[in-house]
């Protein structure tokens, strides 16, 4: 048995540590990069992170649809802040030639 496999194999427990780490990693990353784009994988990460919490919350409840429905809401609302924050991206990259999130403070003028 992997590491993998004994961290999974512990029920509930495995499946939390996973979301944790998706999270402490998606925290970190958007608190230590400057590049948007970084920022916002990192914020993604913490997304799916909520989402792995939520389906093994759900799964250990006896697979609750109502955790389920829940979930495809949160995909729904990942797909759409995709393509928000990408366009946001794009744009600052268009007008400032960087996506240095130091420089999104200067739009302001």
């Amino acid at each position: 048995m992997t590491g993998m496999e004994a961290i999974l194999s512990g029920g509930l427990q495995g499946y939390l540590v996973v979301a944790f780490l998706l999270f402490t990693i998606g925290l970190a990353t958007v608190l230590l990069r400057r590049t948007l784009l970084m920022q916002f994988m990192g914020v993604e990460l913490m997304l799916n992170a909520a989402n792995v919490a939520l389906l093994a919350f759900a799964r250990f409840r006896g697979g609750d649809p109502q955790g389920t429905v829940f979930y495809l809401f949160i995909i729904a609302v990942a797909a759409c802040e995709a393509a928000v924050g990408l366009a946001l991206v794009i744009g600052l990259f268009r007008h400032r030639s960087t996506t240095d999130s130091d420089r999104a403070a200067s739009l302001k003028q």
